[in-house]
């Protein structure tokens, strides 16, 4: 387990654990998070280019507010581009899974209908989530706890619906450039139609092709943004046309500009919880 040693304050207040070995399911991330404080924590939730699972662990409840200001209690699931959720909640303690969304298509049973939602655990995996939460605060140790997440991932993984290649071969692309592709191009190298890439990409990762694109180029954005990186420097290195297009994205995405993206909260402890994102890997 690593402590999280952040300059930010936000990120001072957590402990992090890390799985000591590489996952067995490419595509996936762990982390686990002890609040180092009995305040009140409430944070803006940033979108990521990920598909995430927060198991409550601790004495809170967590509460998870949606876009709609609808209150989820306890572990849930927060699909792509959550835009104005928000976690909240006293002495808490989570284990978070970050899932790419070609993984999280067989791992949650559920993809079109995760798109900016938030939904409880308990509803995509039934009792398997109870047992599964019962089994995790029994543990002794936080890398006995991702042994237990991960054996369950690969046992839904195994049993869940595949994804097309050509969906799978398409997220990777985007992932490899950034985002910075063109969806015809990406349509004829899978040999798709671009009307059909468009229908099989939306009912598998959640999105349309382009909005994905846009997202991967988001995530890089943000985390750049945060590593004390200028809005015109992140515009030019990752491919926006100038520094009022990066404004734009980042609004639509985060709903605030680049420089409160750059001190938000809930990326202070990235560079410890997610050093290398597997979920931004070709899976």
């Amino acid at each position: 387990m690593r402590s999280a040693e952040s300059a930010h304050d936000a990120g001072a207040m957590w402990d992090i654990a890390t799985p000591s070995r590489p996952g067995l399911l490419p595509g996936v991330d762990m982390a686990g998070f002890r609040a180092r404080t009995t305040d009140f924590v409430d944070l803006d939730v940033v979108p990521y280019a990920a598909v995430t699972v927060v198991v409550d662990l601790g004495d809170g409840p967590l509460a998870v507010d949606d876009t709609s200001g609808r209150r989820h209690n306890g572990s849930v699931v927060v699909g792509l581009v959550p835009s104005g959720v928000r976690g909240r909640g006293h002495d808490i303690e989570c284990l978070e899974v970050r899932l790419a969304p070609p993984v999280a298509h067989a791992v949650l049973g559920v993809s079109s209908e995760l798109g900016g939602t938030v939904v409880s655990l308990d509803d995509l995996w039934g009792r398997d989530a109870t047992r599964t939460q019962e089994r995790l605060r029994a543990a002794g140790s936080w890398d006995d706890r991702f042994a237990i997440v991960e054996a369950a991932l690969v046992r839904r993984h195994e049993a869940g619906r595949a994804i097309d290649p050509e969906v799978a071969l398409v997220w990777g692309r985007m992932v490899t450039n950034l985002g910075g592709v063109r969806i015809e191009r990406l349509a004829a190298e899978v040999g798709w139609s671009r009307k059909r890439l468009w229908s099989r990409f939306r009912a598998q990762i959640g999105l349309t092709p382009k909005r994905a694109a846009q997202l991967v180029r988001f995530d890089h954005a943000a985390h750049r943004l945060a590593a004390g990186h200028s809005a015109a420097r992140v515009a030019a290195e990752i491919g926006y046309v100038d520094q009022s297009h990066l404004h734009r994205e980042v609004m639509a995405f985060a709903g605030v500009t680049p420089t409160a993206v750059a001190v938000a909260p809930w990326l202070a402890v990235d560079d410890v919880a997610w050093a290398a994102p597997a979920y931004l890997a070709e899976t």
